[in-house]
């Protein structure tokens, strides 16, 4: 028989941070990367030196070592060292589409600088793998696919070789190391040591091999280049006369797989924790960085990018530089360890940090391209305008929600024609006009400005933006809501319960939904990776604990505003749990509700201000559906999941890492199906699981416990994740907001346009308000606009628009959409299409389910 070829690969693992800190992880990468080119450029016989498939770290190696740029340019040039293709390693499952795909793009982009990527979707430690993940390779020339965690048999086989394959057709050949990514970790140079260690290292290798290649990466978290590994492979070579070890690539280890006969097919997600832990609960841990992620993306993907492509479209330059930087920020946050929060608490405030960075850039430069447009429209004689901007193509008539600053008690609004628009003031307040400019207090003028939050009617069915004229009135405005006790809709007779639940009455489907809202609230024994039960402990609910919820709900003429309010009395702790006489503490939730009489999404922010430690509190969302399977998004499509996993009935016997209860995560929307459909949208929390008789949506809405790792969970037996380290910040207390949404269908799933819904849901209508001051002062625009513009975009039906912006190269606009439904849909004819990589693509008359498409619109 043909020798095994034991590919011995090195290379490091590089956590920026982890429960050490991004400066310490920096001291340390100087010290390694100056030995790892000294090993290259000395031993002309050593191969090559992977660094990790991410470039944000030789960002931190050059802002402390700038003379080596060309020392590292010439190594990646010539093969030596392998950077690429991503930027950050990043998570999988709670981080957006377009996250993932600018990941690879300036990943590729900032590698091709020095030289070529490695191109292989490379993720050794990324905790699961999105079935879309093949889809998004492809998209970006890349073909191959090597990764460790969230693989079993339960796919099919068990092979650590297979083609995996989306939905799409898209296809890597992929490479699952069978042990990790650090089995060949600082390898003995002494036999008695090395061979036993070995022995058990190849007899799992072998047992899942598919051919006669076989992968022993040399490499570890933060690990230094071993610089007796030549030694260490003779000793090798003598000690195991029937196989061949040898340094080698990863590449030249795929150009032998792929030769391979008879290679299986894998197809789906992988979140299965038999080899290695996939922490299915940790979409939940440190519930403030998980909303902050959120929010951010959302405000980069579906107002920024949008907004700066209008502004383009009328002669105001995208900010290319500016917008990488946001985005960059925001993706050092997005590397496994620092979106799952499974740091230190040292960390946590960085990551913090970095999230504050990033939305405030976000939102500066949201505002200057508004004042931009603004400003830019002429209106004779009227210094007030309020000017809003619609982001999303295909939106018909809604309620809008604007602020107006004036000195006036009251105004009207008029359109271009001067007609005059109604409205309706739900909140009314003052300003201090030190904050509007910081001149007018300067001049002796202490007197506050008004602040009125109107509400109206607004259709712009086109990507665009309409200019109202504001007019100043002696005659004051009030806030014109009325105080009433039910709600009731086109869709829906709305009930607010005593115990703080909603009892809806769909009137199209005439189905009675109780206890909506109904919170849930537990003992949480986990760590940072995951939630655990507390033996003996059983959940406890809003609706058995409140009797007199504090409830008020206005009416106004396109919507109701309601809250409900109340305070939980918990016990305070994990000690303090089943105690007869515990010790307690608090978490008061207040729920915001707006209600449109002429939409069937109820938007809800959950304000929570919690004091109890060692916890998990749900939101419940109860369906009338009693299904298998629950239906969520993904990265550009949608995911079909068992309500029950079903590998629950064989983890213990298989002795998995960790078991497989089926806690989930979602990027905007999930749903239970039948003859209606119910479905919660989310701007904030990305975990669910659907509980009761399975036919109740959860949503997690805060997690909260005090250590990294702890050992011998309910669901994660054996030795701790991480490492044993008191978090105390990781129990969340204090104050926290959510925002998310219900929405019922009286159709089923295929017919209901979820998918368009969340988008709509997490697209509002953007107002800028002009005033006579400003802060920060620019010369007066060089264009000249109309006071209503439009960029008129193909409305593809059954699509959902990912974003708009403008191509890296170039000055093209691109509108990515992608299909969420069963069926292949139409493309027009005569677009040019684009890939991720925003290179161009043959035309293709058709979008299959679950597949993403660029269209090159105009330059």
């Amino acid at each position: 028989m043909t020798p095994k070829e034991i590919h011995v690969v090195p290379h490091m693992h590089w956590d920026r941070e982890w429960y050490f800190s991004t400066e310490e992880s920096q001291i340390l990468l100087v010290n390694n990367m100056d030995e790892i080119m000294a090993m290259l450029e000395q031993n002309p016989d050593y191969p090559a030196y992977v660094l990790d498939g991410q470039t944000a770290i030789l960002e931190d190696y050059f802002a402390a070592k700038p003379e080596n740029y060309n020392r590292v340019k010439r190594l990646v040039q010539t093969g030596r060292l392998k950077v690429g293709p991503w930027y950050t390693q990043t998570d999988e499952a709670i981080v957006g589409a377009e996250s993932m795909t600018r990941n690879l793009l300036y990943g590729i982009k900032d590698s091709r600088k020095l030289g070529e990527p490695m191109m292989i979707g490379y993720v050794p430690d990324s905790f699961g793998q999105s079935a879309q993940t093949p889809m998004i390779l492809n998209q970006f020339g890349i073909k191959r696919s090597l990764f460790w965690r969230g693989f079993s048999p339960l796919k099919g086989t068990n092979s650590s070789e297979f083609r995996w394959r989306s939905e799409d057709g898209s296809e890597v050949f992929a490479e699952n190391f069978p042990l990790g990514y650090a089995i060949g970790k600082y390898l003995e140079d002494d036999a008695e040591i090395l061979k036993p260690r070995m022995d058990k290292i190849l007899a799992t290798l072998d047992a899942r091999a598919n051919g006669n290649d076989e992968l022993l990466p040399n490499g570890h978290d933060q690990m230094p280049i071993q610089q007796n590994i030549q030694a260490v492979i003779q000793l090798l070579n003598r000690l195991y006369p029937d196989r061949h070890f040898s340094l080698s690539t990863y590449e030249r280890l795929f150009d032998e797989l792929e030769k391979q006969q008879n290679v299986p097919i894998v197809e789906g997600e992988m979140l299965d924790g038999q080899y290695a832990r996939v922490h299915r609960s940790i979409y939940s841990t440190r519930m403030d960085l998980k909303v902050y992620n959120t929010r951010i993306e959302n405000k980069i993907t579906n107002i920024l990018e949008p907004l700066a492509s209008l502004a383009q479209h009328f002669g105001i330059p995208y900010q290319h530089g500016l917008i990488e930087l946001i985005w960059k920020e925001l993706m050092k946050n997005h590397a496994h360890d620092s979106i799952g929060g499974c740091v230190s608490d040292k960390v946590n405030r960085e990551i913090w940090g970095r999230y504050l960075v990033a939305e405030e850039r976000v939102d500066m430069l949201i505002e200057f391209y508004k004042r931009k447009l603004t400003e830019a429209v002429k209106a004779d004689g009227v210094s007030d305008k309020l000017t809003l901007f619609n982001l999303l193509p295909g939106r018909r008539e809604r309620p809008v929600e604007a602020t107006v600053t004036t000195k006036a008690s009251g105004f009207t609004l008029k359109d271009a024609e001067g007609k005059e628009i109604p409205f309706t003031v739900i909140q009314r307040g003052t300003i201090d006009a030190g904050i509007i400019d910081r001149q007018i207090v300067a001049g002796g003028d202490y007197e506050p400005f008004n602040q009125f939050t109107i509400e109206f009617n607004w259709a712009h069915e086109n990507v665009g933006y309409e200019t109202l004229t504001i007019h100043p009135i002696t005659q004051e405005v009030p806030v014109s809501g009325k105080e009433v006790t039910r709600v009731e809709t086109a869709a829906y007779d709305i009930t607010f319960e005593q115990n703080g639940t909603l009892t809806i009455l769909d009137k199209d489907s005439n189905q009675t939904y109780r206890n909506v809202l109904n919170v849930e609230n537990q003992a949480d024994d986990g760590d940072e990776y995951d939630f655990s039960p507390l033996h003996g402990d059983k959940p406890v609910y809003s609706a058995d604990l409140v009797n007199n919820a504090k409830i008020e709900i206005t009416e106004f003429a396109q919507s109701y505003r309601a809250t409900i309010e109340y305070t939980l009395s918990l016990p305070k702790s994990l000690a303090e749990r089943g105690k007869k006489d515990s010790q307690l503490g608090t978490l008061a939730i207040k729920f915001n509700l707006m209600i449109p009489k002429n939409s069937r999404t109820i938007e809800i922010t959950a304000d929570l201000d919690n004091h109890i430690k060692d916890q998990r509190t749900r939101v419940l969302f109860p369906t009338n559906l009693i299904s298998k399977q629950s239906i969520a998004d993904n990265q550009f499509g949608k995911i079909l999941r068992p309500v029950h996993d079903p590998a629950m009935v064989v983890w213990e016997n298989q002795k998995w890492d960790e078991r497989p209860d089926a806690i989930f995560p979602l990027l905007s929307y999930v749903s239970l199906t039948g003859a209606q459909t119910v479905s919660v949208l989310t701007g904030s929390s990305r975990e669910y699981e659907i509980i009761g008789n399975d036919d109740t949506i959860a949503l997690t809405l805060v997690r909260g416990v005090d250590w990294l790792g702890k050992s011998d969970l309910v669901r994660r037996p054996g030795r701790p994740s991480g490492i044993h380290a008191p978090t105390p910040d990781g129990e969340v207390l204090g104050e926290l907001s959510l925002d998310f949404a219900l929405r019922i269908d009286t159709v089923p799933f295929a017919q209901a346009g979820v998918a368009q819904s969340a988008k709509q849901y997490l697209t509002p209508v953007v107002a800028y308000n002009q005033i006579p001051f400003e802060a920060m002062h620019m010369n007066p625009p060089t264009v000249s606009l109309r006071s209503k513009g439009d960029l008129k975009l193909p409305l593809v039906k059954g699509t959902v628009q990912s974003t708009i912006k403008i191509s890296e190269v170039g000055d093209r606009l691109l509108l990515r959409i992608f299909n969420p439904s069963d069926e292949a849909l139409s493309l027009p004819a005569g677009i040019q299409q684009f890939d991720l990589a925003e290179s161009p693509l043959p035309f293709a008359g058709k979008l299959l389910p679950n597949q993403v498409v660029t269209l090159g619109l105009e330059e």
